[in-house]
């Protein structure tokens, strides 16, 4: 019987007041209570990586920096990624960004998608992800979980300060439509891998 797949929920923010913890725990709990993937949050800040200054991308040269390739080897083994993100100015966070110029073929051949929060969802910042995550050869799927408007000041600690699973019911069709996706994409691919 085939493993199942792993899946990184890779939490894209290192701002110190950052809410994203609150969303990755959201999600965390919405993968690991299903019986067709394992989950783990990857936290950008246990990395301590420089902004990219490499000869290019690592699929046309190996990286240099020490942190770039710990940060190679500590996604590689995943199946699948779902970013938190917020958007800042209609995009993703420039850690995100970095962190996502650090790799290349560790990305390659594998299905993303994105958690959001913000104003609008973070609509903008997971448009302009799932372009980035094309040119990284990742398989962006259609279904992504947006915290925006009165949802998101009802939980962020600037508003009501609530718990997500107060609002819940607004995301879990999503959430689910969206790990569905993202598990099949990752046993084709996997399969076809293999």
């Amino acid at each position: 019987m085939p493993s199942l797949p792993k899946i990184a929920i890779v939490i894209g923010s290192t701002r110190d007041a950052r809410f994203a913890d609150k969303p990755a725990a959201w999600m965390l709990k919405q993968a690991q209570a299903r019986t067709d993937m394992t989950a783990e949050i990857v936290d950008l800040r246990d990395f301590d990586l420089p902004l990219f200054d490499e000869m290019g991308g690592n699929k046309y040269v190996p990286s240099q920096d020490p942190r770039a390739v710990a940060w190679q080897q500590a996604i590689a083994g995943y199946d699948g990624y779902i970013f938190v993100t917020a958007e800042y100015n209609h995009s993703i966070t420039g850690a995100l960004k970095n962190a996502l110029d650090q790799a290349y073929v560790e990305w390659n051949r594998k299905p993303m998608g994105a958690i959001g929060y913000g104003g609008v969802g973070a609509a903008r910042a997971v448009e302009h992800l799932r372009t980035i995550a094309v040119e990284l050869e990742m398989v962006p799927v259609r279904p992504a979980v947006h915290i925006g408007g009165g949802d998101f000041m009802a939980v962020h600690p600037m508003g009501a300060g609530a718990d997500i699973e107060t609002i819940e019911d607004h995301l879990l069709g999503h959430a689910t439509e969206m790990l569905g996706d993202i598990v099949w994409w990752a046993n084709a691919a996997n399969a076809a891998r293999g």
